[in-house]
């Protein structure tokens, strides 16, 4: 959805790409907080001083600079450029754990509003009326009436909403901390001085915290840069386009290849040609454990999100998570294989794909806002663009792996070729959320049946990532 958070995030991403194909970034990026907040404009925050410095910490994170790891704050813009352009190893404290130190997502101090605590709270609607559904709906005497208003114990009160439920004025309402509630695994809390903090060892880099921030405090780290200067330096990049690219750009896919191989890289391939590979692999492993033990079932891999919360939080579950690798590693390979000195570049809707690209050896992941911007940038009109020469995936099913859903259909498909009459007891995970991920915990104890189920980190798949365009 677009909102102010993702059009400033937006127009700083283009604005890095112009300067930087003009040949001035450097020059003109410490500048660029000053030009989108003068002097004379309304502030969005307390004052323009502090919209700028929030400003500088997006630019840094654009950078692909991890705001928690910085504390020189003179440091300036135009440095950290230097550093990423300059490809210098960056120094970081000993004592950081691996995971701030790579994680793709950052939290930006003072964008965070520091929200109050969720709660439930009466408000000026309620009527004090005689029935007093609100006090005999709850279960813990949590609620009194005094002067005529209803008046909430946070003490006692549980948060179930029966008294929202009951209320006939609509005059109780639960606020909540938006990050906190949106996140499945609980890594993201407020530390003593009430600002949002990341738990790496928790997050499984679903992207829901980023999304959900109506502050825009929780950014990514892009390599947008990164991927610039490699192209400016002329190397051998090739373009991994996901399948959720349908739909999200105008026109065909096969023109917005085209308009990759405009923007600057090397070659293009669909990663539905890695998602062939991968049904092929992970149905001929699920005929394999079936046939060892039929009371076994197994899970999908394609979705990073679902295997760090396997290995994070729900160890119960390793075990049946598919050995196979991902569309995005097989096109990878693929890529390596006709040309071992190309770089691959990933782009994508996921946060996640980001920490899976580190452990997998892709070069660069980018996202469609990435992506965007770079057309945009460049100004390259995808629906002007002539369809690129590719080659198709023979099978419709693979460019359906984004969509929930779309890995069963392709499995059931495989399998049903290979044995005539075959039955897939198949479930999905339509979205990760701590009902779901209570959900997981029934099937690994057997609670729930189904011998194949599909995880999608994201309600609907890939298409609603958290850095799709539309």
């Amino acid at each position: 959805m677009i909102n102010g958070a993702t059009y400033i995030r937006r127009e700083l991403l283009i604005r890095l790409v112009r300067a930087f194909d003009d040949g001035v970034l450097r020059e003109e990026i410490d500048q660029i907080p000053i030009r989108l907040r003068p002097k004379d404009s309304d502030a969005s925050r307390c004052c323009i001083y502090h919209d700028r410095a929030v400003l500088k910490y997006r630019l840094m994170a654009l950078l692909g600079i991890s705001a928690e790891e910085e504390t020189d704050e003179a440091k300036t813009l135009s440095e950290y450029l230097d550093e990423i352009i300059g490809g210098e190893p960056r120094e970081i404290s000993e004592d950081s754990e691996f995971e701030r130190k790579t994680a793709p997502l950052s939290v930006c101090a003072p964008a965070c509003s520091g929200c109050p605590d969720a709660r439930v709270v009466s408000t000026s609607n309620c009527r004090g009326c005689f029935a007093r559904p609100c006090v005999y709906s709850c279960p813990k005497n949590a609620i009194t009436v005094t002067n005529g208003r209803s008046q909430i114990d946070s003490s006692k009160c549980v948060k179930c909403g029966k008294c929202i439920s009951a209320c006939p004025y609509n005059a109780i309402v639960k606020t909540t901390v938006p990050c906190e509630e949106a996140c499945p695994v609980g890594a993201i809390r407020k530390n003593e001085r009430g600002v949002a903090e990341i738990d790496f060892s928790k997050c499984i880099f679903c992207g829901k915290c980023f999304m959900s921030c109506p502050f825009g405090a929780v950014m990514e780290r892009s390599q947008i840069v990164s991927v610039l200067s490699a192209m400016k330096r002329g190397e051998k990049l090739v373009a991994m386009v996901a399948p959720a690219a349908d739909r999200q750009f105008p026109g065909t896919v096969e023109q917005l290849l085209a308009a990759c191989a405009k923007a600057g890289f090397s070659d293009v391939i669909e990663v539905a040609l890695g998602a062939e590979k991968t049904t092929e692999h992970e149905t001929a492993e699920f005929l394999e454990r079936m046939e060892q033990d039929s009371k076994t079932f197994m899970t999908t891999s394609c979705c990073p999100a679902y295997v760090n919360l396997v290995g994070k939080h729900l160890p119960e579950l390793i075990d049946k998570v598919s050995l196979t690798p991902s569309p995005m590693v097989y096109t990878h390979e693929m890529v390596r294989e006709a040309d071992p000195g190309a770089k691959t570049v990933f782009i994508g809707p996921c946060v996640a794909k980001r920490s899976e690209a580190r452990r997998k050896g892709i070069d660069f992941v980018l996202s469609f806002e990435e992506l965007g911007a770079i057309l945009a940038g460049r100004k390259i009109d995808v629906l002007a663009c002539e369809p690129h020469p590719i080659e198709r995936p023979a099978a419709a099913t693979a460019r359906n792996f984004a969509r929930s859903c779309g890995v069963t259909e392709a499995v059931l498909a495989e399998a049903t070729a290979k044995l005539p009459g075959f039955q897939l007891a198949a479930k999905q995970i339509n979205g990760i959320d701590r009902k779901t991920c209570a959900m997981l915990k029934l099937y690994a104890s057997g609670k729930l049946p189904a011998n194949f189920l599909e995880v999608m980190a994201c309600p609907g798949g890939c298409v609603n990532g958290p850095c799709s365009l539309s």
